[in-house]
């Protein structure tokens, strides 16, 4: 199998009286969603979560096996994953690179190469791929396919890397340029990125993370938090061949239609997610003022919503060991209550681990055992 050639950007032939129903509900989808953004207090905060949960998906769709509860309690020291450690620090990574990648877009707001490579290079960092030159435009020919396979076997076959080079230059022209429906200029930059393949590891990882820049960039959203790979993992085979459908066929109407239903579906499940959360934190706090009668019972709070899985040195680490003593107390009493649990009580040096399940199931979209 020979390297593809992809065609010139934008893409022609587009059926647009076909994609319009599609954009119009992918457009509403996703302007209701920014809307509660809104008017939730500290989104990026209550909805940390779900941010974590995007790492842990994108990073599923590429092989691993690390769920969310795994991510949160390795992290919180309350877990013997030795088996996922890898995996974790894939996803681990994942999250790094996009709080980076906020970073560096409030300090120039657009993609731009040398994001893209930064950013590249903290996925790959000390994880699975981190001998293919992390942050660095491929030079030698990659190739897609089953494992074992062969080029001539392959799935897929990017361009040729002496093409890498001048194809990322058009696809940031047009990532940066207008002309086209936004959504459908996502689609397009997506799947390209995708076909062009810029890297020998962690394109596809990488192209998911740049969506919600670009949705920030062209003004659809005002916080980069909207992510589509629960999406994708859940249609991944059809991911998958609408994206080689480009290639193969040059069905760009497939990819495109494919990915709008994408956005408007996920873009309510967001929606319904951020909507359970948010309710979740004001009846919960409600309920724990009425408990306590202390408003240090919001600092409590506000850090299991961020660390839904949590050890109790966090409480001094951040406000002191006075503190830490009045947030053990408001903790006794929420596991009292129901509210969370413990996973592991303290022993000497050792911090006690504590759960949030109901935030943990809302961020999963299911019922999860945390064990013992």
């Amino acid at each position: 199998m020979r390297p593809f050639i992809p065609h010139k950007l934008p893409p022609t032939g587009l059926d647009w009286e076909k994609l319009s129903k599609l954009i119009g509900k992918a457009n509403a989808a996703v302007s209701f969603y920014n809307g509660l953004l809104q008017h939730i207090p500290s989104p990026n905060a209550l909805l940390s979560p779900v941010t974590t949960q995007e790492a842990v998906l994108s990073s599923r769709i590429e092989g691993t096996q690390a769920s969310l509860c795994d991510v949160l309690k390795f992290e919180a020291g309350g877990a013997n994953v030795k088996d996922l450690k890898d995996d974790i620090a894939e996803v681990i990574n994942y999250r790094k690179a996009l709080f980076r990648a906020v970073e560096l877009f409030q300090q120039r707001p657009f993609i731009h190469l040398n994001m893209v490579r930064e950013l590249h290079s903290i996925l790959m960092s000390g994880v699975r791929g981190a001998d293919k030159k992390p942050g660095e435009v491929r030079a030698e020919q990659n190739y897609i396919g089953r494992y074992g396979a062969t080029m001539a076997q392959a799935t897929y076959v990017p361009p040729s890397p002496d093409r890498v080079l001048p194809l990322l230059g058009e696809w940031e022209n047009y990532i940066n340029g207008d002309g086209q429906e936004v959504l459908v200029q996502l689609a397009v930059l997506h799947a390209q990125f995708e076909i062009i393949h810029p890297f020998r590891d962690g394109n596809g990882r990488l192209g998911r993370m740049l969506i919600p820049l670009y949705l920030q960039q062209k003004g659809v959203l005002t916080m980069p938090l909207f992510y589509l790979s629960q999406y994708f993992e859940e249609h991944r085979e059809a991911y998958y061949a609408r994206l080689l459908g480009i290639s193969r066929d040059n069905d760009w109407q497939g990819w495109v239609s494919f990915f709008l239903v994408a956005v408007a579906e996920q873009a309510k499940t967001n929606t319904e997610k951020a909507e359970n959360i948010f309710n979740l934190y004001e009846k919960t706090k409600a309920r724990l003022l009425e408990l306590t009668h202390s408003s240090c019972a919001v600092f409590v709070l506000d850090t299991f919503f961020q660390k839904p899985i949590v050890d109790s040195s966090v409480f001094k680490e951040n406000h002191g060991v006075k503190f830490k003593s009045t947030a053990l107390r408001i903790i006794k009493m929420m596991e009292d209550a129901g509210i969370i649990k413990t996973l592991h009580k303290g022993r000497g040096h050792v911090p006690a681990v504590y759960a949030f399940p109901e935030l943990i199931n809302i961020a999963e979209d299911r019922e999860v055992w945390l064990g013992e």
